[in-house]
């Protein structure tokens, strides 16, 4: 079954006791019993809900694993995914990072015993320097945020299963329309459905997939006992956007092509970071394991001057200035002062994050229009 269908129809059935064709909300906080212990599978809304089973049913088919798991954000997903470790363990992670990631990891994560290493994952040899007895875990994000590094997943799968390590793919940029990473190797990958997936800017959910029975168990038992689990009426909204996920896809990646091509041969833009570009670092990598290269955008103004910067941004008309990615409209920021601001400036600056970056999510307006906006903007 190709893409497209998969998304219309894998993982969900009409509602048994109507017909619905669209999975009902059920809200619901528990369920009626007809003995002690003997039910219809649902007990409590925590636990399970049929309007998110049927959601984690639809990720699981597209990101081509076993098991779906959804949580109230992408952020609920990753502390998950951390709970699976305990004091004195390490992990490996990117040095181009969200930002969100980076402060659970060192904000909270870090105090409780477990050790962060944020490296440069282009070249896995610098990852295979950092592995020792105590890593536990090497978690990728592949293009990173916002400077859009290709990470290459299968040499991390391969690398993960030499040395009996867990790896976890943070897919939000590409969705498993462009990349599946459970095929390369990855045991689990991570989303924030937030973005592409929901693809509207209307809910706040994240989500686990996995192959693995064994890690399915341990994460759903996770996932019931912490309690960071979604409502049904965000489950809802999400499984309607899955369904023009495809759609929505290629036009995000033809836009994002016309946008970066515009913003290169700018005469005032000094860089455009966008992994379709054959001199991007890693391009041949995400030539090799994505199925187009997306509609986010990084670029720098020349000079360093942030007002510079500052004024484009505010100059914008479609692009809205905002924190977010994904939705069908266009989005601008600022990352050192918005969705990375909590990494230490010395460390953004290392990783090659300049006060002066430009982050854009490319919408699905008409190409022409967006690069008119920037054209006014930039000046």
């Amino acid at each position: 079954m190709k893409f497209g269908t998969k998304a219309i129809h894998a993982g969900v059935e009409p509602d048994p006791s109507t017909g619905a064709i669209m999975t009902p909300i059920y809200q619901t906080s528990t369920y009626v019993q007809r003995s002690p212990g003997d039910h219809k599978g649902y007990e409590y809304s925590r636990t399970h809900n049929p309007t998110r089973t049927q959601l984690q049913n639809a990720l699981a088919a597209l990101e081509n694993g076993k098991h779906g798991l959804c949580f109230s954000s992408g952020m609920a997903a990753v502390d998950a995914i951390m709970k699976l470790l305990k004091p004195g363990d390490e992990v490996v992670s990117t040095n181009d990072l969200y930002g969100g990631s980076y402060r659970i990891f060192t904000k909270i994560f870090q105090n409780y015993g477990i050790k962060f290493h944020f490296t440069n994952m282009q070249d896995v040899g610098n990852v295979e320097k950092l592995v020792n007895e105590n890593t536990k875990m090497i978690w990728v994000e592949t293009p990173t945020n916002p400077l859009l590094n290709i990470i290459d997943i299968k040499a991390y799968g391969e690398l993960c299963k030499k040395r009996n390590l867990l790896l976890v793919a943070d897919n939000t940029f590409a969705t498993p329309y462009l990349q599946t990473p459970l095929d390369m190797g990855a045991d689990m990958v991570m989303h924030s459905l937030t973005k592409y997936m929901g693809g509207h800017s209307d809910v706040v959910m994240g989500a686990i997939i996995v192959k693995d029975d064994d890690l399915h168990e341990r994460l759903a038992f996770i996932q019931n006992s912490c309690g960071a689990t979604p409502g049904p009426q965000d489950c809802f909204l999400v499984l309607r956007g899955l369904k023009t996920l495809h759609l929505r896809m290629e036009r995000h990646c033809q836009n994002g092509r016309q946008v970066a091509e515009f913003l290169k041969n700018h005469p005032k833009v000094n860089k455009v970071y966008w992994p379709g570009f054959t001199e991007h670092p890693n391009h041949e990598v995400a030539q090799k394991q994505m199925r187009d290269f997306g509609g986010m955008v990084s670029f720098e103004l020349k000079g360093d001057n942030v007002d510079d910067a500052t004024r484009v941004l505010e100059n914008l008309k479609l692009f809205a200035l905002a924190e977010s990615l994904g939705g069908v409209e266009s989005l601008c920021g600022h990352p050192a002062t918005m969705t990375h601001a909590s990494i230490p400036r010395e460390d953004r600056m290392k990783a090659g994050l300049s006060d002066t970056l430009i982050r854009l999510s490319v919408g699905v307006e008409d190409a022409e229009d967006l690069i008119a906006d920037l054209e006014q903007a930039i000046g």
